[in-house]
């Protein structure tokens, strides 16, 4: 999938753990590791906003575009 994942970075730089993010974000662990796995079709505005919140950075901070030629 081209669409790239960075949520570990933040979290390291952060000295967060998914577990701690998921319940100040207040979804399911299993969700939040389906999204930093790459495996999630889709993600809600307001979860990426809250999950930007939490982490203090911008959307693009937790995504990237691999445009494999």
């Amino acid at each position: 999938m081209p669409i790239l994942v960075k949520l570990d970075d933040r979290l390291q730089e952060r000295g967060m753990t998914l577990t701690e993010l998921a319940e100040r974000v207040g979804i399911t662990l299993a969700n939040l590791s389906i999204l930093k796995t790459g495996k999630a079709k889709a993600i809600r505005f307001s979860t990426l906003e809250a999950i930007c919140r939490e982490l203090e950075c911008q959307p693009g901070d937790l995504l990237g575009y691999d445009r494999a030629d």
